[in-house]
């Protein structure tokens, strides 16, 4: 490869490459918002429910059912994260009242896969408690 051709590829590399745009995965960006992946605190408050397993199953039921292949002996599970830690199966949401959420976004098969570990194969729904500002300084 020429020395003149290397730049110009790592530049194009770094312009394309999705996870390089200084923004972490858990840090919804404003186009998010508006997408079936993403539920915020307001939403959530609009249904008046108990619990964060309730108003999810409202709002966004397909996020917790299981899709996609699975082998007789291994059966899949839609996995409940919290602040990056795996919490459980969705009956852990039912644990989470709706004043603790920051947002909850729900990561499909693949995406979850890339991320987590390929026993994510069925979706992940990703829950954040803390407050941007709190994110901002753990990760300093």
């Amino acid at each position: 490869m020429s020395k003149r051709l290397r730049p110009v590829l790592l530049l194009l590399f770094l312009v394309l490459e999705p996870g390089c745009g200084g923004r972490r995965a858990e840090e919804p960006s404003t186009s998010l918002r508006s997408s079936r992946s993403f539920l915020t605190p307001a939403e959530l408050r609009t249904t008046g429910s108990p619990n964060v397993y309730h108003a999810v199953s409202m709002l966004r039921s397909s996020w917790l059912r299981p899709r996609g292949p699975d082998s007789f002996h291994n059966q899949g599970r839609v996995w409940v994260y919290v602040d990056d830690v795996r919490a459980g199966g969705v009956d852990a949401l039912r644990s989470f009242s709706i004043a603790q959420i920051t947002y909850i976004q729900f990561f499909d098969g693949t995406a979850a896969s890339a991320r987590w570990g390929l026993d994510h194969g069925h979706g992940v729904i990703f829950i954040s408690t803390r407050p941007r500002e709190a994110r901002v300084r753990l990760e300093s």
